[in-house]
């Protein structure tokens, strides 16, 4: 690939990319049947066993097909045990989690208590209720006590970025639209060529200011939390975003990057420990330890309040985002890029 020079061509490379995985998963996916006999050790030699039991019912080829039978599941679960004894895996991942789960009881939802009977109703209780501070206004004057960061250089990505990002991602997560799995995306990258060309179109998206329309289409899967008395209000359920996988890729690979930029100039708090690299739960208790202390010390009793935002993520206003990022110090192509990135998304509900 040569390199990209203007929105088009990226938007054109990104179009022959999504026509090509189009093309194979047309050309290989097969619909599965999924019934009380599926089994995951079945295989090939399973099928022709017992196809040729049936053509000729004899007692010789039955005992062949019990053997190929018993052989490949002893096969299977040796190499799934092994799998998880060499992995640290917990010992649950050895039951049969693919039975039909009891879904709970589900009234017709209900929005300005008005019953949502139609999919246009439906869209608009789910799309307000998920989307409330869309067009929330807020003071950017907020931000004046923030101290600037001197501009920081953002160099061009390298193919390490994208490996380690890769090796961390689980090949049992949900694919997007694009039907691309983690596993096959590993696969892909394997090939030096390949990375070349997936590092070229995030050093281009950052290079143009510019998120190209194929990952910001989405879908969107309401699931019901659990343990509701009722599910006749939209806030009973929380939504779940599907994105394109090659997307999902380039964007953990932007989001590690401004991480480390932010941490290394100390944009962040110290007291902030949430979603950071190095930070976890232990970092947290011996954090709040320390303020009991010192309040013990001084001879004042400690108390402490918790509170969760609702909706946080959903609430961020995009204008405000990006004159933070102006603030933390980073280039001034990484504030364009977010500035598009943020805009003009499509979603479906399903």
């Amino acid at each position: 690939m040569t390199s990209i020079k203007d929105i088009d061509k990226l938007e054109r490379v990104i179009k022959q990319f999504s026509t090509i995985i189009d093309q194979v998963w047309t050309k290989n996916a097969k619909k599965s049947k999924i019934s009380k006999h599926s089994k995951q050790w079945w295989i090939e030699d399973c099928s022709c066993s017992l196809n040729n039991y049936k053509s000729s019912r004899s007692l010789e080829n039955w005992k062949k097909f019990k053997k190929t039978i018993k052989d490949t599941k002893r096969f299977f679960f040796d190499d799934k045990i092994q799998e998880v004894a060499n992995k640290s895996r917990s010992l649950w991942e050895l039951m049969n989690w693919i039975k039909r789960r009891k879904l709970p009881a589900i009234e017709a939802i209900t929005h300005d208590e008005q019953p949502c009977l139609t999919l246009d109703s439906l869209w608009n209780a789910l799309h307000n209720t998920f989307n409330t501070a869309l067009n929330r206004q807020v003071d950017p004057n907020i931000i004046n006590e923030i101290e600037h960061k001197p501009s920081q250089n953002w160099f061009p990505f390298s193919k390490e970025e994208f490996k380690s990002a890769i090796s961390k991602c689980s090949n049992t997560s949900v694919p997007g639209l694009d039907k691309l799995t983690w596993r096959h995306l590993k696969f892909i990258t394997k090939h030096d060529s390949c990375l070349t060309n997936i590092v070229n179109i995030a050093d281009s998206c950052i290079n143009l200011g510019y998120w190209p329309e194929y990952f910001k289409t989405s879908s969107t899967i309401i699931i019901s939390k659990p343990n509701k008395p009722s599910y006749d209000k939209p806030n009973t359920f929380h939504p779940i975003v599907l994105l394109n996988t090659l997307g999902k890729l380039i964007e953990k690979v932007i989001a590690n990057r401004l991480q480390f930029t932010v941490m290394s100039n100390n944009f962040i708090h110290p007291s902030q420990l949430g979603g950071l690299k190095f930070k976890s739960t232990s970092d947290a208790g011996i954090a709040l330890t320390h303020i009991v202390r010192s309040g013990w010390a001084k001879g004042k009793s400690t108390s402490s309040l918790a509170f969760d935002i609702s909706q946080f993520f959903l609430s961020l206003n995009h204008k405000l985002l990006v004159l933070i990022l102006k603030k933390a110090g980073f280039d001034p192509r990484v504030s364009t890029f977010f500035a598009n990135y943020l805009v003009k998304r499509r979603t479906s509900y399903t």
